[in-house]
């Protein structure tokens, strides 16, 4: 695309959409070199060329509109989804807010760059007029920037969260259907939750008709942490598996009393060792009748 004359007589919007027409491809190419393009599109350059087009074509539309401060202009829908997927990728790399954030600036300051290319030798006041207009523009994809950085590293804390109550919740085949799971320290409602579905899951997989609850490593619970546990002993009779409850230490027992829950219905035992001699037996007599236990 051939350079012409700096725009004269339009408003400010205007002529920064004019300007970044015109040098849409000087910008493109210095775009594709920058890491924001550059890392995410690996495949070819001509990828990140390509996308960098599409991007400054949007926004030299939304400056056109003049709604450069309205996230809700058409013309920010694509570079929205764009900033998105690749503000997102970068997150997902492992590249921290300020990273990302000093990643976008450099597209900002190449536009710059360009911008005193464009101006040099004119009146710099006619510069310094799309300067304002450029700084609102950037300014408001830069929230863009943040709040998608902020709502990738929230869904990456859940993630990560998730995995760490998966992991101290496993779930363990002791003996031919017989499966054990032994907690280690607080339970909140979250953390039970994941008990019950992962035991569930367990006793479906492994085909098993005695479950162990083993809590000897919790120093406490309260009244939801206890409905959980009733609940998944509940759920694992409803799947087909006797479930029994070892390891309640004093606090523990003295709080469900004082909340006055019924755990009549469900077997406990004093600790691991009695729980899994009460298993054994349990299989025994499942194999010797297949009659409901009473």
């Amino acid at each position: 695309m051939t350079d012409g004359p700096p725009d004269s007589g339009l408003s400010s919007p205007d002529a920064l959409s004019a300007f970044l027409r015109r040098r849409s491809e000087q910008i493109a190419q210095r775009w594709a070199d920058l890491p924001l393009f550059q890392a995410v599109f690996t495949v070819t350059r001509d990828e990140a060329v390509e996308a960098s087009h599409a991007v400054v074509a949007s926004l030299a539309d939304v400056a056109a509109g003049g709604r450069l401060d309205d996230l809700e202009a058409a013309g920010f829908l694509p570079v929205r989804r764009q900033l998105i997927a690749m503000s997102g990728s970068r997150s997902r790399s492992g590249l921290s807010l300020a990273q990302v954030d000093r990643e976008f600036g450099a597209l900002r300051d190449a536009v710059l760059d360009m911008l005193s290319l464009d101006r040099a030798g004119q009146d710099e006041r006619g510069g310094d007029d799309l300067r304002l207009p450029l700084a609102t523009l950037f300014g408001t994809l830069r929230v863009v920037v943040v709040e998608t950085m902020l709502q990738e590293n929230q869904e990456v804390v859940l993630r990560q969260r998730q995995q760490l109550l998966e992991m101290t919740t496993p779930v363990i085949k002791l003996w031919d259907r017989l499966v054990a799971v032994p907690l280690i320290g607080m339970l909140d409602s979250a953390r039970s939750q994941v008990v019950m579905e992962n035991l569930l899951e367990a006793i479906v997989e492994h085909n098993a008709t005695v479950a162990i609850l083993d809590i000897t490593g919790v120093p406490t619970v309260d009244s939801l942490v206890a409905q959980h546990l009733m609940k998944t002993v509940a759920s694992a009779r409803l799947m087909g598996a006797e479930c029994v409850i070892s390891g309640i230490r004093p606090a523990i027992a003295q709080t469900i009393v004082q909340l006055g829950l019924d755990l009549g219905h469900v077997t406990t035992r004093a600790t691991l060792a009695d729980a899994l001699e009460w298993a054994m037996d349990q299989r025994g007599r499942r194999d010797r009748d297949p009659r409901p236990l009473g």
